[in-house]
């Protein structure tokens, strides 16, 4: 991963509550390095090291940041610690941990009181890859040249899933569908 893949300040800001969440979160990262946003990405717990989150937060705001993605398993504070220091978007990915696998997770983050809002995406890692490109998305606002890198990333899908729809027809010994 590049967090420096393009020019500019960092334009979102990944904070995970434990080291643990990294494998799920290269997801999202994996997303934002392939659109060239610029990230940064830190361990910060909103219980245990609060005061690291209030200063990430205000010090990358300062620093040109347009979005936080706040990954959090269990109780799942951070999302809502993050929002409370900022008025930027907040992304939420709540992590599937047991005993409930991101069920809870999800309640937390989602359960926002009113005036925090905090936009949740999936547990796990649908939801690590749909954050990374919704904060590319939040970013393409003030970014025409994003916006096309998404644009052409989503035609890209289509032909993938046109071919696939393809190949499954001929495997089954099909011709064109009224579709094709």
């Amino acid at each position: 991963m590049s967090p420096a893949a393009s020019e500019g300040p960092v334009r979102v800001c990944v904070l995970m509550g434990s080291d643990s969440d990294l494998p799920v979160m290269k997801k999202c990262l994996e997303q934002l390095d392939r659109l060239q946003v610029r990230w940064d990405c830190v361990v910060a717990s909103a219980h245990r090291t609060p005061e690291r989150v209030v200063k990430y937060v205000g010090d990358m705001e300062r620093q040109g940041c347009l979005c936080f993605v706040a990954a959090a398993g269990g109780a799942a504070h951070l999302a809502g610690a993050v929002a409370a220091q900022t008025t930027l978007p907040v992304i939420g990915v709540p992590m599937a941990v047991p005993p409930f696998d991101g069920l809870d997770a999800l309640f937390s983050t989602v359960q926002m009181p009113p005036g925090m809002p905090v936009a949740t995406v999936a547990a796990g890692d649908y939801g690590a890859h749909n954050a990374g490109l919704l904060a590319a998305q939040i970013v393409s606002i003030a970014d025409p040249a994003l916006r096309d890198r998404i644009r052409k990333d989503r035609e890209s899908t289509k032909v993938k899933v046109v071919e696939k729809n393809r190949k499954m027809r001929s495997e089954l010994g099909l011709g064109p569908g009224v579709i094709d």
